[in-house]
């Protein structure tokens, strides 16, 4: 590809993703309608989808920043319905839907139609997330499609091998597919678990920011093909590498995690926002091979294998939700208690996304109906971005699911800071007590202090409005006049610039100084 078409669908589509923030429209599904139309704008190339750079570039790190930001803890207390649904729905899935296509399409022989299955089985890791965030469902099932999406790719790109190893004519038998699996889950996790405590270390011992932060990028990359290089599972070596990482980041030096952030959010950003515009452009390309099926017999086509990507997904959770629960007492005792609302909502947001689709387009050319399968995966994950995506935010509210306890988790986060606050003051006044400190000015003691009421008091404040006409409590107001009195310092400084009383550099500075306070009173208010 060209550099300059490359820059436009990089610009295009994070504008369209910047705007869709401003809609009440999902950004995925607005990326994907704009690219639907843009892939029949004169004077737009073709960007046809090439698995070997979005399997190995692309999924690495939205895996990885996903994984990142999970929770461990909430993962292994969530590990029974999260396999229930990233290993066993994927081949119930694959076996369902393979089984429709084979008797609905006339002429697909039953190992192509599994390929089609195994290629639509696992929902999109990115569209969970960014459906997730958007709606703010409850934590546990935001946990339980967070950690589906997380694993389901390298079940889904297993079976799809396996089915293809079948269709071509050189399968090994049950024996050789169940073999291959386990090869690729076990490697794949054993791989993980090698890299994981040596990048952790050497992350710790790099001192430079920008070196941590360069490794940062490196890990997934690295963590995948090392995996692939042992015909292991890289989806399942970069999600361990990155859970271990995640839970063990507080112990790299803050500037490494400001900036790691702040990195990671533009990487996402960007990749999530190509990912969806290329989904939307690839129509062209689908249907360029579509000639030898007339339109209404591919349409009936598209109609049913839809149905059963959907249809399997619900018979597949709701058995899986309650038939462990009734026949164990021990799961009963260890899980919460749960209605039908929440199985409804992780059967329904079942979108798919880019990895059926790149798996789609690595199916080789000498596979028969070949073009069929890249139609119904096209118009898949179509289907459930716009029927299932434009559908979950209405059916949430139908449903009244409790929201998240924000009372309770601001009280959570107020204790907290109070244990917190209690050991540092304990500190302080050892410190303070020692022979080197004993000459310290009465101020700068008092100034910590200070500093440290205002984190233990900025949490309780929260907890209680003070304004009827604005809501805002004490701790809000505070911060929109902190925020006045940088902006106050920031012009002055500017002014100073432009009359040459100081040079840029020091303008530099004191500039990032202002930012730091500023950037704490934000991420305070945002949490």
């Amino acid at each position: 590809m060209e550099v300059l078409p490359l820059v436009a669908l990089v610009a295009v589509s994070t504008a369209v993703a910047g705007a869709a923030r401003r809609t009440p429209v999902p950004a995925p599904l607005l990326l994907v309608a704009v690219g639907l139309v843009a892939a029949y704008a004169p004077g737009v190339p073709s960007y046809a989808l090439d698995p070997h750079i979005v399997l190995p570039l692309l999924l690495p790190p939205l895996l990885h920043t996903a994984a990142v930001d999970s929770s461990y803890l909430d993962l292994r207390a969530n590990v029974r319905p999260i396999a229930l649904l990233s290993v066993g729905y994927v081949l119930f899935a694959t076996l369902a839907v393979g089984w429709v296509t084979y008797l609905v399409v006339p002429g697909v022989p039953l190992p192509v139609a599994l390929v089609l299955g195994a290629v639509v089985a696992p929902p999109d890791a990115v569209a969970a997330t960014a459906i997730a965030r958007r709606l703010g469902l409850p934590n546990r099932v935001t946990t339980i499609l967070q950690g589906e999406s997380l694993v389901n790719d390298a079940t889904a790109i297993t079976a799809y091998n396996v089915a293809l190893a079948a269709a071509v004519g050189v399968s090994a038998g049950w024996a050789g597919g169940v073999a291959e699996f386990l090869l690729a889950a076990v490697g794949g996790v054993g791989v993980g678990l090698l890299l994981m405590v040596p990048i952790h270390q050497l992350r710790k011992r790099l001192r430079e920011p920008l070196l941590q932060n360069t490794l940062s990028l490196l890990i997934p990359f690295v963590a995948y093909a090392a995996a692939e290089r042992v015909h292991a599972s890289g989806v399942l070596a970069v999600v361990v590498v990155a859970l271990y990482l995640g839970h063990r980041n507080w112990q790299v030096d803050f500037a490494t995690r400001l900036q790691e952030e702040a990195v990671w959010k533009v990487v996402a950003f960007v990749l999530e926002s190509v990912v969806f515009a290329l989904i939307g452009l690839q129509l062209p390309v689908v249907l360029r091979g579509l000639s030898e099926y007339e339109g209404l017999a591919a349409a009936w086509y598209a109609v049913a294998v839809f149905l059963a990507v959907v249809l399997a997904r619900f018979v597949w959770v709701f058995p899986a939700t309650f038939v462990p629960r009734w026949v164990s007492e021990r799961i009963r005792k260890r899980e919460p208690d749960t209605d039908w609302k929440s199985p409804v909502i992780v059967g329904w947001a079942g979108m798919r996304g880019v990895v059926s689709l790149a798996i789609a387009f690595s199916v080789p050319m000498s596979v028969p109906h070949r073009n069929l399968i890249l139609f119904l995966t096209f118009t898949t994950v179509i289907g459930t971005l716009v029927v299932q995506g434009l559908t979950l935010p209405p059916l949430i509210r139908a449903l009244r699911l409790p929201p998240r306890d924000t009372q309770a988790e601001t009280l959570a986060e107020a204790q907290a800071q109070s244990e917190a606050s209690r050991a540092a003051e304990e500190r302080l006044a050892e410190l303070l007590e020692a022979p080197e400190n004993s000459t310290l000015p009465p101020p700068l003691a008092d100034r910590l202090r200070t500093v440290l009421e205002r984190r233990r008091n900025a949490v309780w404040e929260r907890l209680g409005e003070v304004n009827p006409v604005t809501g805002e409590s004490a701790d809000d107001v505070y911060r929109r006049l902190a925020r006045e009195m940088i902006e106050a310092e920031r012009e002055v400084f500017v002014t100073l610039r432009d009359r040459r009383r100081i040079d840029d550099e020091m303008l530099r500075g004191l500039l990032r100084r202002l930012d730091l306070e500023e950037a704490a009173a934000y991420r305070e208010e945002t949490g």
